[in-house]
């Protein structure tokens, strides 16, 4: 596979093994991830909607038979765990709306709510996590647990700042990195609230802190998470 931007050429390059010319790719499966040459994940997003599109067609053909606890369970066991498979790498993608469109769909089947009815108050009383909630919530688990891939601020400055203890954000004009795991990741975790950084640690404390934190806002988008950020810090 030979990864490229939509603005950049692509480069011919001819690779052989053993007199055998080996096939260029434009997509491969990796442990069930689908991967794109240009990384953009709709490729993997395509795979997974009819995924979730089965499961909320057999959740709503079952509603009637069991439990709302039962219910929840369900979407739990299926559609989130669907969801959550590899969402640090591919849920900034601009592509992922589709599933938040579906995630939408199946809160309101769950409720028993009709298609135009607001989602913000099905997700409070579901506690269910919103899709970039969620998407924030494994990514930052990714950066606590993997901290060696991260440079502190204190390792490339001396002068002491509020920022001292961020990581440091590398500088950078191409959209795939800066939509990628580890920009993303820097990006938010410096956004985080300073009670929740502080203990970042502790990664046990650290989610059960996030998990209190994400529920209480509606952060539809991450745009919507970073304006919260400017807000609260005036």
């Amino acid at each position: 596979m030979q990864f490229k931007t939509k603005n950049k050429p692509t480069i011919h390059i001819n690779i052989v093994c053993d007199d055998n010319l080996i096939t260029i790719l434009p997509k491969i499966t990796y442990l069930g991830i689908y991967i794109r040459d240009s990384i953009n994940w709709s490729c993997h997003i395509e795979y997974i909607i009819p995924k979730l599109s089965s499961t909320c067609y057999i959740m709503r053909n079952i509603k009637q038979f069991i439990s709302p606890k039962t219910l929840k369970t369900i979407y739990y066991s299926y559609f989130n765990a669907i969801i959550g498979y590899g969402l640090p790498f591919g849920g900034n993608s601009p592509h992922a709306i589709k599933i938040f469109r579906i995630q939408k769909r199946t809160l309101r089947l769950m409720m028993g709510c009709k298609n135009r009815v607001s989602c913000r108050n099905l997700f409070r009383r579901l506690e269910i996590l919103w899709f970039v909630s969620q998407y924030i919530l494994l990514l930052m688990l990714f950066v606590v647990k993997n901290k060696n891939l991260f440079t502190l601020n204190l390792e490339n400055y001396t002068k002491t700042t509020r920022q001292f203890n961020n990581f440091y954000q590398p500088i950078t004009n191409f959209t795939i990195y800066q939509r990628g795991v580890h920009y993303m990741g820097i990006k938010i975790f410096n956004s985080l609230p300073p009670y929740i950084k502080d203990i970042s640690n502790n990664a046990r404390k650290f989610e059960i802190c996030l998990k209190q934190f994400l529920p209480r806002h509606s952060f539809h988008s991450i745009e919507a998470y970073f304006r919260y950020k400017s807000i609260t810090s005036w």
